[in-house]
């Protein structure tokens, strides 16, 4: 990194009273951990807060695991790349969480059977190898899948406080974070990450007004949007313009991937609905949180929006445009755009409501960070591990199996953070690996609930045409051929990630629908 570099990304509002705030906040949330320690004795309460979770809680609890610092900093940098086009997700995402919980579609079936997690389901509904199947596949998706997770939060620590100048300050941050997450959530269960997930809500619902309404007031709305229109023309605005990155592929992906899938079957988003004391509450949350689940895009989105004009049209980031667009032809490689917002927050917010907004990002990196080791680890443990064992599995053999699982799942993430070199967009890469569970589990939870003639066989394939979303996966397709480089040196792609994800989808479905009617089950019928 070179001195002017460095200089320009020290430069930040954080102070000594933001430090503050950040440690106080860091040792309450121990706190909780410790306390709550002692009611995490069962397996219902460690990873379903003993199903006692009522609507407003709920919607809180949903809105903090949703709102993580990862969707901050994946959505802030669609916005960045995309500018107002980039909306459409966050309307796609409102729409289809209101439609579900009209309709309790999926979710409210689900509820009616108790089950702890969605591989449970495929017990009651197929067999017990569709069960430990499903959660092997819905582990490996769900562990891949949260991947980058440590790297995006953590860079956004460094580049709000301005540490992004220091080499080293990246790796020790992503470790720090890491250790904490592990202490309260392996402490505490799914009873402390509700409690976490409340107090980031409260927190962060007045962070990102505040912060937004200070953006605004800053730049101006004329500036935003006519800087936009300069930067990226039409496909600032039209998500269906060619050069936008995303097109009608993209969009139908989008209400597949970040409509359907984000709140009906995605199981960190479930598991909240599995946890509610009614299925009335869950149609409840959903109608709610439909609000919350377009603003957790729009927000960040428009961050990054802003991030773009002030680079452009201020003279105060004018040192920062030359980092993240260098010069055509300087030789110079341009900054990792996920940068960008975070050290705009840096220079835009003033001392303590930084530390405010930053203490938020912290519980918003924290609360999703939880409710992800622990949705996994809970299945390995009650949908894998334990439908095997021949010998009975104890309460408290299946906690510490659980606890286990959680730190080793953290040193996988964060190795694969320091490692992984893929140059997708964190969105992008997240709905690729997500769609090796869900394209397949969304096709199994749809027709097993609704088509009584679904069957173990086609339940099966099913699932197993998942794995055909590794394609979708950059190094993957630059190793398969399926994206290269042309004879000017652009990158091409045969297919894109999106269309790879629909064609799964189809698959999935096709092959469902094909071996339950070759070998239908006998005697099941729908749940």
């Amino acid at each position: 990194m070179t001195d002017a570099a460095a200089e320009a990304l020290s430069r930040t509002n954080f102070s000594t009273i933001d430090s503050i705030i950040v440690v106080a906040y860091l040792i309450l949330s121990l706190g909780i951990g410790l306390m709550v320690k002692r009611y995490a004795s069962s397996m219902t309460n460690y990873i379903g807060a003993g199903r006692k979770v009522g609507t407003w809680l709920g919607v809180a609890t949903m809105t903090g695991t949703e709102l993580g610092l990862v969707t901050v900093m994946y959505s802030a940098q669609k916005g960045f790349t995309g500018g107002f086009a980039a909306f459409h997700i966050a309307a796609i995402a409102g729409v289809v969480t209101l439609f579900v919980g009209l309709t309790g579609f999926i979710v409210g079936p689900l509820r009616r059977l108790e089950v702890l997690t969605i591989p449970e389901y495929y017990e009651k509904r197929f067999s017990r190898p569709i069960r430990v199947l499903g959660g092997i596949m819905l582990v490996f998706a769900g562990v891949l899948n949260m991947g980058l997770f440590l790297k995006a939060g953590s860079m956004f620590i460094v580049g709000v406080t301005g540490l992004a100048s220091e080499g080293q300050a990246l790796k020790w941050v992503m470790i720090g974070l890491l250790l904490l997450v592990l202490i309260y959530t392996t402490l505490g269960g799914m009873i402390s990450v509700v409690l976490t997930d409340y107090a980031q809500f409260v927190l962060l619902s007045f962070g990102l007004l505040a912060a937004t309404l200070l953006a605004i007031s800053s730049l101006g709305w004329d500036t935003i949007f006519v800087t936009v229109r300069e930067q990226l023309g039409d496909a600032g605005f039209d998500p269906t313009v060619e050069g936008t990155g995303f097109g009608w592929s993209y969009i139908l992906w989008m209400i597949v991937a970040a409509g359907l899938i984000g709140s009906a079957v995605w199981p960190t988003a479930v598991s909240r609905a599995l946890a509610m004391e009614s299925e009335r509450a869950v149609r409840r949350q959903y109608c709610l949180s439909s609000i919350s689940f377009t603003v957790r895009f729009l927000l960040p989105y428009f961050w990054g929006i802003c991030a773009l004009v002030f680079l452009h049209a201020t003279p105060e980031g004018a040192d920062l445009r030359l980092l993240f667009f260098p010069p055509e032809g300087s030789g110079v490689e341009p900054l990792d755009n996920l940068y960008a917002m975070p050290v705009f927050l840096g220079r835009l917010l003033p001392p303590v409501l930084l530390g405010l907004i930053t203490a938020g990002m912290i519980a918003a990196f924290m609360s999703t960070h939880d409710s992800y080791f622990l949705c996994w680890s809970s299945v390995i443990t009650q949908d894998i591990v334990a439908p095997l064992k021949r010998k009975p599995f104890s309460t408290r053999a299946r906690v510490n199996l659980t606890r286990i699982l959680i730190v080793a799942m953290g040193g996988y993430v964060l190795y694969w953070s320091l490692f992984y070199r893929g140059g997708e967009d964190i969105w992008d890469y997240m709905a690729v690996t997500g769609g090796i569970y869900f394209t397949g589990a969304f096709v199994v939870l749809l027709l097993g609930i609704y088509w009584k003639r679904m069957s173990s066989l086609g339940a099966l394939l099913a699932l197993l045409a998942g794995f055909f979303m590794i394609l979708g996966l950059e190094p993957v397709q630059i190793a398969s051929g399926l994206k290269f480089r042309d004879a000017s040196g652009e990158w091409v792609e045969r297919l894109t990630s999106p269309q790879i994800g629909l064609l799964t989808v189809g698959l999935s479905l096709v092959l469902a629908i094909a071996g339950s009617l070759l070998r239908p089950d006998r005697d099941r019928t729908s749940s």
